[in-house]
Protein backbone atom coordinates (compact mmCIF):
# COMPACT_ATOMS: atom_id res chain seq x y z
CA UNK A 1 0.00 0.00 0.00
CA UNK A 2 3.05 2.81 0.83
CA UNK A 3 4.12 1.60 -3.17
CA UNK A 4 1.09 2.13 -4.51
CA UNK A 5 0.17 5.60 -2.97
CA UNK A 6 3.73 6.88 -3.30
CA UNK A 7 3.94 5.80 -6.62
CA UNK A 8 0.70 7.32 -7.47
CA UNK A 9 1.73 10.48 -5.94
CA UNK A 10 5.18 10.82 -7.63
CA UNK A 11 4.13 10.01 -11.05
CA UNK A 12 1.27 12.55 -10.58
CA UNK A 13 3.43 15.54 -9.41
CA UNK A 14 5.49 14.75 -12.73
CA UNK A 15 2.33 15.41 -14.82
CA UNK A 16 0.64 12.50 -15.28
CA UNK A 17 -3.15 11.80 -14.20
CA UNK A 18 -3.28 8.93 -11.99
CA UNK A 19 -5.91 6.87 -10.49
CA UNK A 20 -5.32 4.67 -7.47
CA UNK A 21 -8.19 2.01 -6.91
CA UNK A 22 -8.34 0.66 -3.38
CA UNK A 23 -9.07 -3.05 -3.82
CA UNK A 24 -8.41 -3.66 0.14
CA UNK A 25 -11.11 -3.87 2.58
CA UNK A 26 -8.57 -2.55 4.82
CA UNK A 27 -8.80 0.73 3.01
CA UNK A 28 -5.17 1.88 3.85
CA UNK A 29 -4.68 3.53 0.29
CA UNK A 30 -7.73 5.33 1.25
CA UNK A 31 -6.76 6.67 4.78
CA UNK A 32 -3.15 7.01 3.19
CA UNK A 33 -4.02 10.20 1.42
CA UNK A 34 -6.28 11.65 3.93
CA UNK A 35 -9.85 10.10 3.41
CA UNK A 36 -12.12 7.83 5.67
CA UNK A 37 -14.04 5.12 4.74
CA UNK A 38 -17.00 5.60 7.42
CA UNK A 39 -16.73 9.74 5.51
CA UNK A 40 -17.85 8.24 2.51
CA UNK A 41 -21.22 7.32 1.13
CA UNK A 42 -20.31 4.90 -1.84
CA UNK A 43 -17.22 3.19 -2.58
CA UNK A 44 -15.69 0.36 -4.95
CA UNK A 45 -18.40 -2.32 -3.93
CA UNK A 46 -21.03 -0.10 -5.24
CA UNK A 47 -18.91 0.76 -8.28
CA UNK A 48 -18.19 -3.03 -8.68
CA UNK A 49 -22.09 -4.21 -8.02
CA UNK A 50 -23.24 -0.96 -10.00
CA UNK A 51 -25.02 1.04 -7.53
CA UNK A 52 -22.89 4.19 -8.63
CA UNK A 53 -21.46 5.66 -11.55
CA UNK A 54 -17.68 5.86 -11.76
CA UNK A 55 -18.29 10.15 -11.13
CA UNK A 56 -20.16 8.99 -7.98
CA UNK A 57 -17.58 7.22 -6.78
CA UNK A 58 -14.29 8.68 -7.35
CA UNK A 59 -12.50 11.49 -5.43
CA UNK A 60 -10.01 13.68 -5.76
CA UNK A 61 -6.91 13.06 -3.21
CA UNK A 62 -5.85 16.59 -2.78
CA UNK A 63 -3.23 16.37 -4.68
CA UNK A 64 -3.24 17.97 -8.57
CA UNK A 65 -3.66 14.75 -10.83
CA UNK A 66 -4.15 12.27 -8.38
CA UNK A 67 -7.50 10.66 -7.98
CA UNK A 68 -8.93 8.37 -5.81
CA UNK A 69 -11.74 5.17 -6.10
CA UNK A 70 -11.72 4.28 -2.47
CA UNK A 71 -12.27 1.09 -0.61
CA UNK A 72 -13.94 0.05 2.36
CA UNK A 73 -14.70 -2.76 4.86
CA UNK A 74 -18.20 -3.30 1.86
CA UNK A 75 -15.32 -4.91 -0.08
CA UNK A 76 -15.13 -8.08 1.99
CA UNK A 77 -19.09 -8.31 0.73
CA UNK A 78 -17.97 -8.10 -2.72
CA UNK A 79 -15.25 -11.08 -2.15
CA UNK A 80 -18.02 -13.35 -1.31
CA UNK A 81 -20.80 -12.26 -3.53
CA UNK A 82 -18.57 -12.53 -6.29
CA UNK A 83 -17.89 -16.15 -5.83
CA UNK A 84 -21.29 -17.76 -7.71
CA UNK A 85 -21.01 -14.68 -10.32
CA UNK A 86 -20.35 -15.52 -13.56
CA UNK A 87 -17.15 -13.98 -15.49
CA UNK A 88 -16.04 -12.98 -11.74
CA UNK A 89 -12.49 -12.26 -12.77
CA UNK A 90 -13.31 -10.06 -14.95
CA UNK A 91 -15.49 -7.93 -12.63
CA UNK A 92 -13.08 -4.92 -11.79
CA UNK A 93 -11.38 -4.85 -15.23
CA UNK A 94 -14.79 -4.28 -16.82
CA UNK A 95 -16.21 -1.84 -14.57
CA UNK A 96 -12.69 0.19 -15.16
CA UNK A 97 -12.98 -0.01 -18.74
CA UNK A 98 -15.00 3.05 -19.50
CA UNK A 99 -13.00 5.44 -17.62
CA UNK A 100 -9.28 4.22 -18.22
CA UNK A 101 -9.14 7.23 -21.10
CA UNK A 102 -9.23 9.48 -18.51
CA UNK A 103 -6.32 8.53 -16.70
CA UNK A 104 -2.61 7.86 -17.82
CA UNK A 105 -1.69 5.63 -15.25
CA UNK A 106 -4.24 3.34 -12.78
CA UNK A 107 -2.68 1.56 -10.02
CA UNK A 108 -4.51 -0.95 -8.18
CA UNK A 109 -3.69 -1.36 -4.61
CA UNK A 110 -4.54 -5.03 -3.79
CA UNK A 111 -5.25 -6.97 -0.48
CA UNK A 112 -2.62 -8.84 1.15
CA UNK A 113 -4.21 -12.38 0.23
CA UNK A 114 -4.15 -14.31 -3.02
CA UNK A 115 -8.54 -14.07 -2.94
CA UNK A 116 -10.47 -13.37 -5.80
CA UNK A 117 -10.30 -9.34 -5.05
CA UNK A 118 -5.99 -9.76 -5.50
CA UNK A 119 -7.28 -12.08 -8.54
CA UNK A 120 -9.82 -9.36 -10.16
CA UNK A 121 -6.56 -6.81 -9.89
CA UNK A 122 -4.62 -9.34 -11.39
CA UNK A 123 -6.52 -9.70 -14.54
CA UNK A 124 -7.37 -5.85 -14.35
CA UNK A 125 -3.52 -5.43 -14.84
CA UNK A 126 -1.34 -5.22 -17.67
CA UNK A 127 1.91 -4.90 -15.36
CA UNK A 128 2.25 -5.73 -12.31
CA UNK A 129 4.96 -4.82 -9.79
CA UNK A 130 6.02 -7.04 -6.50
CA UNK A 131 7.35 -5.22 -3.40
CA UNK A 132 8.93 -7.25 -1.45
CA UNK A 133 10.41 -6.49 2.12
CA UNK A 134 13.58 -7.58 3.25
CA UNK A 135 12.12 -10.22 5.53
CA UNK A 136 12.28 -14.06 5.46
CA UNK A 137 8.28 -14.61 5.08
CA UNK A 138 8.47 -12.12 1.89
CA UNK A 139 10.45 -14.39 0.03
CA UNK A 140 8.01 -17.42 0.76
CA UNK A 141 5.14 -15.24 -0.14
CA UNK A 142 6.73 -14.17 -3.20
CA UNK A 143 7.34 -17.83 -4.40
CA UNK A 144 3.26 -18.07 -4.16
CA UNK A 145 2.39 -15.29 -5.76
CA UNK A 146 4.22 -16.15 -8.80
CA UNK A 147 2.48 -19.23 -9.28
CA UNK A 148 -0.59 -17.53 -8.81
CA UNK A 149 0.57 -14.85 -11.53
CA UNK A 150 1.52 -17.71 -13.79
CA UNK A 151 -1.97 -19.53 -13.16
CA UNK A 152 -3.43 -16.52 -14.36
CA UNK A 153 -0.95 -15.81 -17.44
CA UNK A 154 -1.76 -19.56 -18.81
CA UNK A 155 -5.74 -19.22 -17.94
CA UNK A 156 -7.15 -16.01 -18.00
CA UNK A 157 -4.97 -12.97 -19.70
CA UNK A 158 -1.36 -14.37 -21.31
CA UNK A 159 -0.19 -10.76 -21.52
CA UNK A 160 0.17 -10.26 -18.16
CA UNK A 161 3.88 -9.26 -17.45
CA UNK A 162 5.82 -8.66 -14.13
CA UNK A 163 7.61 -5.62 -14.44
CA UNK A 164 9.96 -6.57 -11.50
CA UNK A 165 10.57 -6.42 -7.86
CA UNK A 166 11.04 -3.59 -5.90
CA UNK A 167 12.77 -4.59 -2.01
CA UNK A 168 11.28 -2.14 0.73
CA UNK A 169 11.65 -2.10 4.50
CA UNK A 170 15.37 -2.36 4.24
CA UNK A 171 17.53 -2.18 7.48
CA UNK A 172 21.10 -1.86 6.49
CA UNK A 173 21.81 -2.84 10.36
CA UNK A 174 20.42 -6.13 9.49
CA UNK A 175 21.90 -9.36 8.19
CA UNK A 176 18.77 -10.97 7.27
CA UNK A 177 18.14 -7.98 5.15
CA UNK A 178 21.34 -7.99 3.05
CA UNK A 179 20.98 -12.12 3.03
CA UNK A 180 16.87 -11.53 1.45
CA UNK A 181 18.17 -8.49 -1.32
CA UNK A 182 21.13 -11.39 -2.30
CA UNK A 183 18.79 -13.96 -2.58
CA UNK A 184 15.98 -12.00 -4.82
CA UNK A 185 18.72 -10.44 -6.66
CA UNK A 186 19.95 -13.89 -7.47
CA UNK A 187 17.02 -15.50 -8.69
CA UNK A 188 15.61 -12.47 -10.68
CA UNK A 189 18.23 -11.11 -12.16
CA UNK A 190 17.76 -7.73 -13.78
CA UNK A 191 14.14 -7.85 -13.00
CA UNK A 192 14.84 -6.11 -9.32
CA UNK A 193 15.08 -2.63 -8.71
CA UNK A 194 17.86 -0.92 -8.03
CA UNK A 195 17.22 1.38 -5.86
CA UNK A 196 15.93 -0.31 -2.73
CA UNK A 197 12.93 1.36 0.20
CA UNK A 198 14.78 1.93 3.54
CA UNK A 199 12.70 1.45 6.80
CA UNK A 200 12.07 4.72 7.60
CA UNK A 201 10.43 6.50 10.16
CA UNK A 202 9.07 8.76 7.72
CA UNK A 203 7.64 6.56 5.70
CA UNK A 204 5.58 5.24 8.53
CA UNK A 205 4.46 8.67 10.19
CA UNK A 206 2.79 9.85 6.50
CA UNK A 207 -0.27 7.52 6.54
CA UNK A 208 -0.79 8.67 9.88
CA UNK A 209 -1.32 12.49 8.46
CA UNK A 210 -3.18 11.11 5.72
CA UNK A 211 -0.14 12.17 3.31
CA UNK A 212 2.25 10.50 0.88
CA UNK A 213 5.63 11.03 1.56
CA UNK A 214 6.14 13.66 -1.01
CA UNK A 215 4.09 15.70 0.39
CA UNK A 216 4.78 14.45 4.48
CA UNK A 217 8.85 14.89 4.16
CA UNK A 218 10.08 14.93 0.47
CA UNK A 219 13.53 14.98 1.72
CA UNK A 220 13.35 12.24 3.75
CA UNK A 221 15.41 8.71 2.88
CA UNK A 222 12.26 7.05 2.00
CA UNK A 223 11.05 10.29 -0.40
CA UNK A 224 14.48 10.03 -2.14
CA UNK A 225 14.62 6.72 -2.79
CA UNK A 226 10.75 6.06 -4.36
CA UNK A 227 11.13 8.86 -6.68
CA UNK A 228 14.31 7.50 -7.83
CA UNK A 229 12.69 4.16 -8.51
CA UNK A 230 9.34 4.33 -9.36
CA UNK A 231 8.89 7.81 -11.11
CA UNK A 232 11.73 8.15 -13.14
CA UNK A 233 10.67 9.28 -16.22
CA UNK A 234 13.66 6.68 -18.01
CA UNK A 235 11.94 3.75 -15.96
CA UNK A 236 8.08 4.85 -16.96
CA UNK A 237 9.47 5.06 -20.80
CA UNK A 238 11.27 1.59 -20.37
CA UNK A 239 8.26 0.10 -18.89
CA UNK A 240 6.53 0.17 -22.38
CA UNK A 241 4.20 2.98 -21.05
CA UNK A 242 4.64 5.15 -24.56
CA UNK A 243 3.97 3.56 -28.05
CA UNK A 244 4.24 5.52 -31.29
CA UNK A 245 4.03 9.21 -28.76
CA UNK A 246 1.05 8.05 -26.86
CA UNK A 247 0.79 7.13 -23.92
CA UNK A 248 -0.87 4.21 -22.71
CA UNK A 249 -3.34 3.36 -20.43
CA UNK A 250 -2.42 0.92 -18.21
CA UNK A 251 -3.40 -0.61 -14.86
CA UNK A 252 -0.31 -1.73 -12.15
CA UNK A 253 -0.95 -3.80 -9.12
CA UNK A 254 0.76 -4.20 -6.71
CA UNK A 255 0.35 -6.82 -3.50
CA UNK A 256 0.31 -6.04 -0.09
CA UNK A 257 2.85 -8.23 1.22
CA UNK A 258 4.35 -10.98 -0.76
CA UNK A 259 7.31 -9.80 -3.02
CA UNK A 260 9.22 -6.54 -4.42
CA UNK A 261 8.31 -4.80 -7.58
CA UNK A 262 9.95 -2.85 -10.48
CA UNK A 263 10.17 -2.34 -13.92
CA UNK A 264 12.21 -4.44 -15.42
CA UNK A 265 15.23 -1.90 -16.50
CA UNK A 266 17.54 -0.70 -13.72
CA UNK A 267 16.48 1.99 -11.27
CA UNK A 268 18.38 5.50 -11.19
CA UNK A 269 20.16 6.16 -8.63
CA UNK A 270 19.03 8.27 -6.35
CA UNK A 271 19.86 12.16 -6.84
CA UNK A 272 21.89 13.87 -3.85
CA UNK A 273 19.62 16.62 -3.63
CA UNK A 274 20.64 17.61 -0.04
CA UNK A 275 23.37 20.25 -1.36
CA UNK A 276 26.23 17.98 -0.47
CA UNK A 277 28.06 18.79 -3.69
CA UNK A 278 27.54 22.52 -3.34
CA UNK A 279 29.11 22.24 0.06
CA UNK A 280 32.26 20.61 -0.53
CA UNK A 281 32.79 22.21 -3.66
CA UNK A 282 32.22 25.52 -1.61
CA UNK A 283 34.99 24.42 0.70
CA UNK A 284 37.34 23.46 -1.87
CA UNK A 285 37.44 26.93 -3.84
CA UNK A 286 37.19 29.10 -0.13
CA UNK A 287 40.55 31.20 1.13
CA UNK A 288 42.31 29.43 4.06
CA UNK A 289 41.71 32.51 5.78
CA UNK A 290 37.93 31.60 5.26
CA UNK A 291 36.35 31.37 8.69
CA UNK A 292 35.03 27.98 7.97
CA UNK A 293 38.81 26.71 6.32
CA UNK A 294 39.35 24.75 9.56
CA UNK A 295 37.77 21.85 11.36
CA UNK A 296 38.67 21.59 14.94
CA UNK A 297 38.81 17.50 15.59
CA UNK A 298 38.03 16.09 19.48
CA UNK A 299 41.51 15.45 20.35
CA UNK A 300 42.48 19.14 19.62
CA UNK A 301 44.02 19.26 16.14
CA UNK A 302 43.38 20.92 13.19
CA UNK A 303 42.45 19.42 9.59
CA UNK A 304 41.54 21.36 6.47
Amino acid sequence: TTTAVNTAAFLAEIGKRVLLVDLDPQANATSGVGLYSENISANLYHFLIGHAQANEVILNSGIENFDILPGGKDMAGAAVELINEEGREFKLKNVLAPILDYYDFVIIDCPPSLGILTINGLVAADKVIIPVQCEYYALEGLSQLLETIGLIKENITPNLDIMGAVLTMNDKRNKLSAAVIKEVRRNFPGNVFESIIPRSVSLAEAPSYGKPISHYNSWSKGARAYKASLSAKKEIQRGCFKRSGAINKRAWYFTADSGGGDERGRGEKIPDNSGREKIQSFKARRPKNHPGYHKKRKNGQRAS
